[in-house]
């Protein structure tokens, strides 16, 4: 009698593949952006992902003064140039004041602020407790949608409502993907 490895497999793959499960893991909710400056240059990239202990923001931009930045996430998802008010203030749906270092708040918006080095380059990556994408009682996309904001200057993270984080210097919508 002849052996053939592919014959004596093939049971076995059968046998094997019975035992895996089917079902494929839901994907987390995800939304991002592309950050513009108000002549329509490039400014980065934001991305936020849901998970069980919040949304997780990273942002990474470019093109930008070295220094440091506020960056926040904003109530409406309108950037319209060139100071880009049409974001609204930051997304608070708590009804909270300004300020990671306010005792009387923080916006669920509130992020830390980002360091831009010489190259024009900088990141932050940051989890939003509680927040979700599109479920729940307070939806970071709500009806009016949100965008994410890098402003000129650095947040004090303790002046109602913005920290005088000063204009607005980059903007991007975000959508659901």
């Amino acid at each position: 009698m002849k052996f053939t490895p592919i014959l004596f497999a093939l049971p076995l793959a059968v046998a094997f593949s019975a035992c895996a499960t089917t079902a494929t893991p839901a994907a987390a909710p995800m939304a991002g952006t592309k950050l513009m400056a108000a002549d329509g240059s490039a400014r980065g990239t934001a991305s936020v992902t849901e998970a069980a202990d919040g949304l997780h923001v990273l942002v990474k931009a470019q093109g930008l003064t070295p220094g440091i930045h506020a960056v926040h996430v904003h109530t409406t998802g309108a950037c319209t140039a060139p100071d880009f008010t049409s974001a609204g203030g930051h997304w608070n749906p708590t009804g909270r004041e300004h300020g990671m270092d306010n005792p009387a708040g923080k916006h669920m918006g509130d992020m830390p602020n980002m360091t831009v080095g010489t190259d024009g380059t900088g990141a932050i990556e940051y989890v939003i407790a509680d927040g979700t994408i599109s479920s729940g009682a307070m939806p970071l996309l709500d009806a009016d949608g949100a965008a994410v904001v890098i402003h000129a200057k650095a947040d004090d993270n303790v002046s109602d409502p913005a920290g005088n984080a000063g204009g607005r210097v980059a903007c991007g919508v975000l959508k659901a993907s």
